[in-house]
């Protein structure tokens, strides 16, 4: 049930993709995707059968989740409905399954998965401007009830987040999405271990700064202090690795993970890869290999019309930030929402109206002081709040950073 190129099995029962969506950051780039296709478009016009060729590869090697959308048909009546024309919701949804190609070498299959990498990305009306908010795994949420892998259906349940993707996959994570932030999720994107390598060994390598070496064995990662280039299987250890990095929480994970996505946008929009065929070829065909969509984006097609717009996009204004959380009052090794400071992100998010982020600054609205649980404070990598720009009195603003800031400035 991965997304990867070594595991296009058909998808369970009413269950829907399951895969890591750490890797989506080739989504969003200043000249994102578009510019691809606009050069694949090329290619296909100036080498009539052998571009055709190529086109029908990349073409095919999207693998379409047939079965969530057939699983969220069931619930159309209670889902969200979109407020606001052309702004679009994409959950980028990944997974710890050990199957498929490559992915065994991270563990044993215990032919259960969970979520461990959930991202809802905003695309604003105009595409002005692209919000990626990432999803605590151990958040407590309600859970509705979902179809299992076996057929069987699931009874509602207040769990952790990633028990929504373990239990039904990706349409029961959709469910659950929606019912937390009350967001209608447009599109979803799945994507495994062996695909985010692909995609990061394609760029040749993303360039993070580190401020000590790092040395962990259970992520198999060593790396010295300085500037440095992850390869894919590198960069798989950097943003999974927990015990040897910052404070060894989730919370700091999350935050490693979007000033990674940060850095591989800002590489991925190098006109040297974008312009380049020969350089784009394995660029697609890893990211597209990689993907398991919704029927609507399993397609070149697909997935030109819903980036064409995005080329124009400053990264200044692609945004990474957490949903504001707290630890839960019953185990502090859970999350619960903040609020009411959760409720307006989503509704700015729900409205498509502009979301600041800024460096961490306790006390202010939007983004209240976080309590003592480990995690919850300001990571040592965070970035300098000098890099913001500081948001109007009257609207809240978010602890985040954005593609803007270069992980080695």
């Amino acid at each position: 049930m991965s997304g990867s190129e070594g595991a296009r099995e058909p998808l369970g029962p009413g269950l829907g993709a399951s895969a890591l969506g750490v890797g989506l950051g080739r989504r969003r780039r200043r000249r994102w995707l578009g510019g691809g296709a606009g050069v694949v478009g090329l290619l296909v016009v100036g080498t009539g059968v052998a571009g055709w060729v190529v086109y029908a590869k990349l073409d095919g090697n999207i693998t379409p989740d047939e079965a969530a959308a057939a699983e969220l048909a069931r619930y159309a009546k209670e889902r969200p409905t979109a407020l606001v024309k052309d702004a679009q919701n994409v959950l980028l949804i990944g997974s710890d399954s050990r199957a498929g190609d490559g992915n065994s070498a991270y563990g044993r299959d215990s032919g259960t998965e969970r979520s461990d990498t959930t991202i809802l990305l905003h695309l604003s009306a105009g595409r002005q401007s692209a919000t990626a908010v990432s999803i605590p795994r151990d958040l407590m949420v309600d859970v509705p009830a979902c179809r299992r892998p076996d057929g069987s259906r699931s009874a509602p349940r207040f769990a952790m987040f990633n028990y929504s993707f373990q239990t039904g996959g990706s349409a029961c994570t959709i469910r659950t999405v929606e019912k937390l932030t009350d967001i209608r999720i447009d599109h979803h994107v799945v994507v495994d271990f062996h695909g985010f390598k692909k995609m990061v060994d394609a760029l040749d390598g993303v360039e993070v700064c580190l401020k000590e070496p790092i040395s962990d064995k259970a992520a198999r990662l060593r790396l010295p202090a300085g500037r440095v280039t992850l390869d894919g299987e590198q960069a798989l250890g950097y943003v999974r690795a927990r015990k040897s990095l910052g404070d060894g929480s989730d919370t700091d994970r999350m935050d490693r993970q979007q000033r990674f996505l940060g850095a591989l946008v800002n590489k991925a929009q190098s006109n040297d890869v974008l312009l380049n065929p020969v350089k784009l070829y394995p660029v697609l065909d890893a990211a597209t290999s990689a993907l398991t969509t919704d029927p609507d984006l399993a397609s070149l097609r697909g997935l030109y019309e819903l980036v064409r717009g995005l080329r124009d996009i400053p990264t200044e204004q692609v945004r990474f930030l957490t949903v504001p959380r707290e630890s839960y009052v019953n185990d502090a090794n859970r999350d619960q929402l903040v609020e009411p400071a959760a409720k307006k992100l989503f509704e700015r998010l729900r409205t498509d109206a502009p979301v600041a982020v800024t460096g961490r600054t306790p006390g202010e609205e939007g983004e209240p002081e976080r309590s003592a649980k480990p995690g919850n404070s300001a990571s040592s990598e965070s970035p300098d709040h000098d890099k913001y720009t500081s948001p109007s009195p009257s609207e809240p603003s978010f602890e985040g950073n954005t593609a803007g800031d270069h992980t080695c400035a």
